[in-house]
């Protein structure tokens, strides 16, 4: 019993010293911070060496049906999103990924870890050893000075262990391992990594659950999209990387075991990549059998002479908006199909191009401001 409370406490504080700086690939934001407290450093060196050879639950992937159950094809179709959305940034990655992706493998296995965990670095820092966050978190896995520093790491202005690959690697991990001990399922502790483990504790004694599913609703938006990013990136490298040049994932293309899924028609050029992801396309050349039909959003002639596109920089709740200005919200939703992401702040860029009906436009910038203000609060309190 005086183990776990020592435990507890302990994730307490690293919980609260590494939320407050938790950066995402595309959108990095800062959360919160509060009091330190000392750890007994015997204990935790004993914990990890039992939890080494512990036997962790696997890291759900999209297309686990028996995991996601309802939530299946949500989840598929915002990595389907996530991709059209991030390919750039994720061919990037895979790009430079080798060498640190080696070094991430060797201390998870050692530690007998998830290997899909390596994906929260790709969304942390997109691998950059020398990312630096506005709040002060450093390197590949984004560790607060606090943190590292009771996880074993050097800090000092001449030294810094948060951008060693195989010393930050290791210090996150004993992190990760100290939030699955308590916590027990791998999308629980990628929240807790992002807000701290406060709130994900919270969320579970106001539903009785500890299935994220249950919880998502009462977490901070931004952990919320941090989960769902990590779902995605993971699912991206572990089966879809050979979508990630093409720049979508075809519509027929069935989530799931990748044994079970048809070979990809085709080596894809740039130039035929390109021509798939204009506008306007949806035919993918195949060396045989049919063609590779690519989702992309399609809008008619009238429609196209209805819409008028607006420019936020601060997301708004879908809901409140449609009823604000009366809107339909299916028609919102289905004109801004990828606007979800941008509210989660997993967007590429700050600003979303907001489309809504021409008559809907000026009563939509009179309230704007109004909107903006209310949806922080609607945001913030789930």
């Amino acid at each position: 019993m005086q183990y776990r409370f020592i435990v507890t406490a302990l994730i307490g504080l690293l919980a609260f010293t590494q939320s407050y700086a938790q950066q995402k690939t595309v959108v990095k934001k800062d959360t919160s911070s509060a009091h330190i407290l000392k750890p007994e450093t015997s204990l935790l060196a004993s914990n990890m060496a039992d939890d080494s050879k512990k036997n962790y639950n696997h890291v759900p992937l999209a297309g686990e049906k028996s995991y996601f159950g309802d939530k299946n094809e949500y989840v598929n179709d915002f990595v389907r999103k996530y991709l059209e959305l991030h390919n750039k940034t994720l061919g990037n990655v895979e790009v430079n990924s080798p060498t640190p992706f080696s070094v991430i493998d060797n201390v998870l296995e050692q530690k007998n870890l998830p290997k899909e965990l390596k994906y929260l670095a790709v969304i942390e820092s997109a691998l950059n050893h020398n990312a630096v966050s506005h709040a002060g978190a450093v390197g590949p896995w984004q560790l607060m000075e606090t943190t590292a520093r009771m996880m074993g790491l050097t800090v000092s202005r001449k030294h810094d262990d948060r951008r060693d690959w195989d010393k930050s690697t290791s210090a996150a991990t004993k992190y990760l391992e100290l939030l699955y001990s308590q916590l027990n399922d791998w999308l629980l502790v990628i929240a807790a990594y992002n807000s701290g483990p406060t709130p994900v504790q919270r969320a579970i004694e106001r539903t009785g659950s500890h299935n994220f599913w249950d919880i998502k609703e009462y977490l901070p938006r931004e952990t919320q999209g941090h989960v769902l990013a990590f779902i995605a990136t993971a699912s991206i490298f572990e089966n879809l990387k050979k979508f990630i040049d093409l720049g979508s994932i075809p519509v027929d293309y069935k989530f799931g075991k990748e044994e079970e899924l048809p070979a990809v028609p085709v080596p894809i050029t740039k130039e035929n990549a390109a021509k798939i992801a204009a506008p306007g396309t949806a035919t993918a050349p195949a060396a045989t059998g049919p063609t590779t039909v690519i989702k992309k959003a399609t809008f008619t002639d009238e429609e196209l002479k209805n819409m008028f596109i607006v420019r936020i920089t601060q997301p708004i709740s879908m809901e409140l908006m449609a009823s604000e200005i009366g809107a339909d919200k299916k028609l919102l939703e289905r004109w801004n199909a990828d606007y979800e992401l941008y509210t989660y702040g997993t967007y590429p860029t700050p600003f979303y191009n907001l489309r809504l009906p021409k008559d809907k436009v000026d009563i939509f910038l009179k309230k704007k401001d109004d909107l903006t203000k209310k949806s922080k609060i609607i945001f913030n309190t789930k």
